[in-house]
């Protein structure tokens, strides 16, 4: 064989089973709980979920400190869950981030609820459906954002399907990702979260890793009392948001280095 199609051939092989130990890095998923703060029930519950379940807390509520320092006390990881305006008139509660609000008090709003949420490690938007396709005011959130600590992450929720928060985010050079998977956009259907827990494990298999966002439910919660202790042994493995993040840069680095110039690419060619 000559060079040319050895090379080739190595290529090939490296592609199927990764450098050295990526062969054996198992799908990856986050699983973040959305809307605590206004129940310590549900913060109790949720918190002791068993694994690395991300914590995403909603300011200015009654519970909201409790719930996040309680959520740091058990090993969980905090979020921000920031209220931003809908395109459907619901109230995305208090301290939302509107689109007829001024760059002075967008920005005010959101050091307001950071300082309301201790032990924050990122944000994801509660709502904003309507504000997340309005590009000016999540450039301030996502600068302030970024003022207030460079490391903070940012996960779009995906509310809209014309949504700009990754897009800004990255413009703000924040961390980010986005969700794959809602697991009860019907609250109360134990079914629909176990179906919605399959599909986010398929998605995982399929892609090597996914996110999942949940509300704390009833419904919800006892769906994942009884599938997250099992996923270690069907070879998901369940990490924080961060952990996550951190990840996917490092796959998405490993297929960068996997991917020749075109010039190495003419020359991997096999040789008649």
């Amino acid at each position: 064989m000559h060079v040319s199609g050895l090379c080739a051939l190595t290529l090939c092989l490296c592609l199927l089973t990764g450098p050295l130990g990526a062969g054996e890095r198992l799908p990856f998923i986050a699983i973040i709980i959305d809307d605590l703060g206004n129940d310590l029930r549900e913060a109790r519950r949720t918190t002791t979920l068993p694994g690395a379940v991300t914590c995403a807390v909603l300011p200015h509520l009654r519970f909201s400190e409790a719930s996040a320092e309680l959520a740091h006390e058990r090993g969980k990881e905090v979020m921000l869950h920031l209220p931003m305006e809908a395109d459907n008139g619901s109230n995305p509660g208090s301290g939302a981030i509107l689109s007829h609000l001024d760059e002075r008090e967008t920005r005010s709003r959101v050091r307001q609820a950071l300082a309301s949420v201790p032990h924050i490690r990122g944000v994801n938007n509660h709502m904003g459906s309507r504000l997340s396709r309005e590009y000016h005011h999540l450039a301030w959130v996502m600068s302030e954002l970024r003022a207030h600590d460079p490391d903070l992450y940012y996960v779009d929720s995906r509310t809209h399907v014309e949504t700009l928060g990754r897009h800004v985010a990255e413009w703000a050079r924040l961390n980010t990702t986005q969700r794959d998977v809602f697991l009860d956009s019907r609250p109360h259907d134990v079914e629909f979260a176990r179906m919605q827990m399959q599909h986010l494990i398929r998605l995982a298999r399929t892609q090597g890793h996914a996110l999942a966002i949940g509300h704390p439910y009833p419904a919800t919660l006892q769906v994942l009392e009884e599938v997250l202790p099992t996923l270690a042994s069907r070879g998901i493995r369940l990490i924080t948001v961060s952990e996550y993040l951190k990840q996917k840069e490092e796959v998405r680095q490993w297929h960068a280095s996997l991917s020749p110039s075109p010039t190495a690419a003419r020359n991997l060619k096999p040789s008649p």
